[in-house]
Parts: structure tokens; sequence; C-alpha cells
């Protein structure tokens, strides 16, 4: 059932009070994709075992799949049905006509990446297309986020060992984020300063420094996209100089398929779904519980 204008208005508001909650108590809203309804529900379970906020996010091979109505409507119903702080969060979305279809939708958050459909993208066709998002977002005041940059990886499972040297060609700057969100009038500016897309052999490193940089050069709320990975003392850092997104979907892909993998090879006789998906579902939890404990996001939600 499509929302109301005045109702996607009024989640608006609501998240914008969550992310301005975020920064006043030194919490991040941890960004979880979901592959389909199970992943969902275990999301939904861990925001509420740990009273804790955060978005449920879709990229387009997810909508797609889903459908952006289809998404609103069920996190709407889980909310609900667990009394829990959550809000949507279109991830990562390809083109300005994708990215209104998210905000005519009711999603509270809108991710605008030109760069990552469009790798020959140049600076200023970034920032107009990012303009023409933060404009249309005023409809029903949805958070938009975006970057100038190509923010590489995947969000996979890696076998190949992280190149550092090439990944500091496309670290955050302070005058970037600066001008690109003085340029565009994002709401949140998605951070490169060693987070990657996906999940790789060796732990990720954050320039927590760098970090410190970004936060005094503007006002504008930061992100982190690529958290899969992560050794967890950094999420505690980033927090507590304020960070107020950190996204998460490999983490929780790998902890879904081993563990269905692992149900199926002791079950091979069980062909009731229900009973085959209580214990990957259990498995996403706790990868979700583990992350809002990262982000001192537990006991946060306001509902």
């Amino acid at each position: 059932m499509s929302l109301s204008l005045k109702r996607m208005r009024m989640n608006c508001t609501s998240a914008r009070n969550a992310v301005f909650r975020s920064r006043q108590q030194h919490f991040a809203l941890g960004a979880f994709n979901i592959d389909n309804q199970d992943t969902l529900i275990a999301i939904a379970r861990a925001a509420a075992a740990k009273n804790a906020p955060l978005m449920i996010e879709v990229s387009q091979g997810e909508v797609d799949a889903l459908g952006l109505e289809n998404v609103r409507d069920m996190v709407d119903n889980y909310c609900e049905e667990y009394g829990v702080e959550m809000y949507i969060n279109l991830d990562h979305s390809p083109t300005v006509a994708a990215a209104i279809a998210g905000i005519e939708a009711g999603f509270e958050f809108i991710h605008i990446d030109i760069s990552q459909a469009r790798k020959d993208a140049t600076l200023e066709e970034i920032i107009t297309e990012t303009k023409q998002v933060v404009e249309y977002a005023r409809l029903t005041g949805a958070l938009v986020e975006s970057e100038p940059h190509y923010f590489g990886g995947s969000s996979n499972l890696h076998s190949e060992k992280i190149d550092y040297d090439e990944i500091k060609k496309t670290f955050s700057t302070a005058e970037g984020m600066r001008s690109f969100v003085e340029a565009t009038g994002i709401d949140t500016y998605a951070a490169a300063i060693g987070n990657l897309h996906g999940k790789y052999p060796v732990p990720k490193k954050l320039d927590i420094e760098l970090l410190k940089e970004l936060r005094e050069a503007s006002n504008c709320n930061i992100s982190l996209h690529g958290g899969s990975g992560t050794p967890g003392h950094y999420f505690q850092k980033a927090v507590k100089v304020g960070v107020s997104k950190i996204n998460i979907n490999s983490d929780m892909r790998v902890a879904y398929r081993n563990t269905l993998e692992k149900v199926l090879r002791e079950n091979p006789n069980e062909y009731a779904v229900v009973k085959i998906m209580g214990p990957v579902m259990d498995a996403v939890q706790r990868v979700v519980e583990e992350k809002l404990e990262l982000f001192n996001a537990v006991g946060k939600a306001i509902v």
C-alpha cells in the first residue's frame, strides 16, 4: 500500500531526528542489505533484541528482485510487528530516475551513486545529477547521500588481497568533501578512508586520522560503505569521531550461505524450507547484533 505524502514526510522527519541523535550520542545507524524476507526478519529481530535504530537497504538488483513498494510494505509490517525503529535506504541508486522512484516510494534515505553506475562520469555530471536528486527529495524530506568518486570492490567474497596503494588514490580529502557538499547540498557524504565493498582475505584498515579531518571539514553527515570484514575497533573509533551510517552486506551474505550449506549437509532429507531457514536467519541475526554493538547503537532506538 502506498504511503500518503503526509506519512512520508513524518517518516523522513523521524529519520532526520535519528541521524541527529547519532551525532549527539556518538552511534551509527547500521545499514543492512536484504536479499529476501528471511534477511529482513533477521535484521528486525536483531533491532528488537538490541533496541537499536537501523536502516534496511536495497540496491538496484534487490529492487529489481523485490520491488520498491513491496520493500516499503514489508519494512513497515515488521516495524509494527517487532516494535522497532527501522528506516529504508536506497543504496547505490544508479540514475536520477531510480532515485526519484525511491523518493516517491517513501524511502527515508536515498544514495545516488552516479560514479558507480558510470565510471567515466565527470565531476560536473555527478554534481549536476546529484543536485537534481537533492532538489526532488524536498518533496518528502528524504536524506540524500552521495560522493564525487568511484568506490571500489563489490558486495561479495573476494580472494584477492587489498592493494592499499591503489585504493589510497581514491581516498576522500577534506577539501574535496567540503566543495562537493557545498556544490550539491547533500545530507550525507560517503567517505573513502580505506573502507571497501566486499569481504577480503585480509582485514581492512581505516584511516581514522583522515576521518577526523573530514569531520572537521564539513558539518555534513558521514557514512562508511563496505563495512564487512572490518575489525571492530575501527567502528568504535569511527562513531566517536562522528560517523552516522555504516553499511554491512557481505558479512551477512557469508553467514547466510555458510549456514545454509551446513544445514543442508546435516539434513539431507529435510524439505521443509521453514525448518531449513531457521538456523540461517539466526546466523544473520547474530551478525547484525554484533555490528549494532560495535556501532554503539544498543538501546538508542525511539519507538
